[in-house]
């Protein structure tokens, strides 16, 4: 069975690098030196660089840790010019990302359970259809369980995206207990011999203790259903949240142990940088990065490529 660990296509990439335009311009066209790539790294450069970054929403320590080593670089005289500093700057990046690059592998003992959490609007109904679309690709059964039972438009997105790309459906009628949902799909993927389970659920505010602990009377669900699932538990974050993003990071993987992460909407903010700090402070690898509507504008996260776009 093919892996979906491939490298990103070339489509994919300029899409990538479109998408990353704004969180590039804040970190480069603020840093004019940076921006034209010419004349020489100067204290004023670095100090500019650092608040760029900074405002990407890299993370204040990130960004001074970055700067410090480049500022040792360019006193050592290993950074001549811009084009040097950018160089470096970019394999950082990637060095920083990578040990957070793991690709999601579906493999037996089927089904194998993925359970997608996180706030209102971050895109995971969305998520889960370009997931399942992947899968299919792939050639692996997959059913989709709309654990969103507070909206009845969240259940009817899932099966629009269930009939796109071929995956089965299992819901109940709207304000039916989700976990009744999650009960319901995971007998009939068994039954029907699905490699993968796709559970989507209601957008839960982080800060709210007793929504959470409904979340983990899912999680207890799914476990004595099928033995060691799920085996994997989504996160989606909007990069557009910024700093905020991590709060939310810190309090689901509490609740739900979170065991990775999907990172959408890159392509409408300049705080891309947020993926540094997620990287970070959350120690959860990233799965996927979203940078569109389309069906194929989300892929497995590759680090060498986000830094090389990002430049």
């Amino acid at each position: 069975m093919p892996s979906h660990d491939d490298k990103p296509s070339g489509a994919f990439l300029s899409r990538l690098k479109t998408g990353l335009s704004k969180t590039r311009e804040l970190l480069l066209m603020n840093v004019e030196a940076i921006a034209r790539g010419i004349g020489p790294v100067d204290e004023h450069v670095l100090t500019e660089l650092e608040e760029a970054l900074i405002l990407s929403d890299a993370g204040a320590d990130l960004a001074r840790e970055y700067v410090v080593a480049l500022r040792g670089k360019w006193r050592r005289g290993e950074l001549p010019d811009i084009d040097a500093l950018r160089k470096e700057l970019r394999r950082m990046i990637a060095a920083t990302l990578a040990p957070r690059m793991v690709p999601m592998s579906v493999a037996p003992p089927y089904p194998f359970v993925v359970l997608v959490v996180g706030v209102n609007g971050v895109g995971k109904t969305t998520t889960i259809g370009k997931i399942a679309h992947q899968l299919r690709e792939e050639g692996h059964p997959v059913l989709l369980a709309a654990g969103d039972t507070f909206r009845a438009a969240a259940i009817g997105q899932l099966r629009v995206w269930a009939e796109r790309v071929g995956a089965d459906f299992i819901h109940h009628k709207e304000g039916s207990d989700s976990s009744a949902v999650v009960f319901d799909a995971l007998r009939a993927a068994k039954a029907r011999g699905s490699h993968a389970v796709l559970i989507d659920t209601a957008g839960r505010l982080h800060t709210k203790a007793h929504l959470m602990e409904e979340m983990r009377k899912v999680v207890r669900v799914i476990g004595r259903e099928v033995q060691g699932a799920p085996q994997e538990v989504l996160l989606v974050l909007d990069a557009t949240n910024g700093r905020n993003a991590i709060a939310q990071a810190k309090t689901f993987r509490e609740f739900t142990g979170v065991t990775g992460i999907v990172l959408t909407k890159l392509d409408g903010t300049a705080k891309g940088g947020v993926i540094l700090s997620v990287t970070k402070e959350t120690d959860v690898p990233i799965r996927f990065i979203g940078v569109g509507e389309s069906v194929d504008d989300l892929r497995p996260f590759d680090a060498a490529s986000f830094a090389s776009a990002l430049f």
